[in-house]
């Protein structure tokens, strides 16, 4: 027999949640009404929570004054090389940790948890370094390399857990069918996991998308910036531009929000997928 709640403790749990809805939309909502204000507007008193008049002159002022779709397109450059590069090189590391027993497997995992606890910073001395004596700073691919380092640990202890969802007879029925290892895994086990790879590939892009402190540090150049080191440069120890900043936060949730509409029914099943065994 089934019990429902009863209607106040449902009416509290709608009201909670609308509540929390309301909270996490509205910063979003008021970045996207101060780009559209005037600049004359945005610093008005009292605060008003619709816009009196609209304008894009943020928008068009910030592609024609700042050289936004440079960066736009940088930021596109470097977080789909360094997803995908990154996400291949963390499916087979995941694949061997799921599926081979070795000595020194668990000091393996254990070393690529560690990595996600050391703050970048540290780092950063000799990494700077290293990269000056290579001639990779102010370079798209010196910051693609980063991040390839960067994401491939926790990535691979997702897919990790992803691997170990997927049943070791399919791999083995390939195997016998004729398959080589690589082959079934390829062929047999990447298809059945492709949930869980298209999962892994949007986390490495959104935290190479977002990416601040070394793209700060390791990019010095105008034409080589990303898109945070260019929100950054919006403000200054004296002046913040509030509309272009807001036109400019505006573009750069936009491409991480429709990545994310697209390709929702494979996050949630790869994460669903992942959680289930491991």
């Amino acid at each position: 027999m089934i019990h429902k709640d009863p209607l106040l403790l449902r009416v509290v749990r709608v009201a909670g949640l609308g509540l929390w809805l309301l909270i996490t939309i509205f910063p979003l909502y008021w970045i996207i009404l101060t780009s559209l204000k005037p600049a004359r507007h945005i610093a008005e008193y009292p605060v008003r929570y619709w816009p009196r008049e609209v304008s894009v002159e943020n928008y068009t002022s910030l592609l024609d004054k700042a050289q936004f779709g440079t960066y736009l397109v940088n930021s596109l450059v470097v977080s789909s090389a360094a997803a995908t590069v990154a996400t291949l090189i963390a499916l087979l590391s995941g694949y061997v940790l799921s599926r081979f027993s070795f000595r020194g497997r668990g000091a393996v995992m254990g070393a690529f948890l560690v990595t996600q606890m050391i703050p970048a910073f540290i780092a950063l001395g000799p990494l700077y370094q290293v990269f000056t004596d290579l001639g990779l700073v102010d370079t798209r691919f010196g910051l693609v390399l980063v991040y390839i380092a960067m994401t491939i640990p926790f990535s691979a202890i997702m897919l990790r857990g992803f691997f170990a969802g997927v049943p070791d007879s399919l791999e083995e029925a390939a195997m016998v069918d004729g398959l080589t290892r690589l082959g079934a895994l390829w062929r047999v086990i990447v298809p059945a996991m492709t949930p869980g790879i298209i999962a892994t590939f949007i986390f490495n892009f959104v935290n190479c998308w977002n990416e601040l402190f070394l793209a700060t540090t390791l990019i010095n150049r105008d034409d080589a910036r990303t898109i945070p080191t260019a929100l950054n440069s919006f403000i200054s120890g004296f002046n913040i531009e509030w509309g272009p900043l807001s036109a400019a936060a505006v573009m750069t949730i936009v491409p991480t929000m429709l990545l994310f509409a697209v390709a929702s029914r494979w996050i949630v099943s790869g994460l669903t997928q992942g959680a289930t065994k491991g």
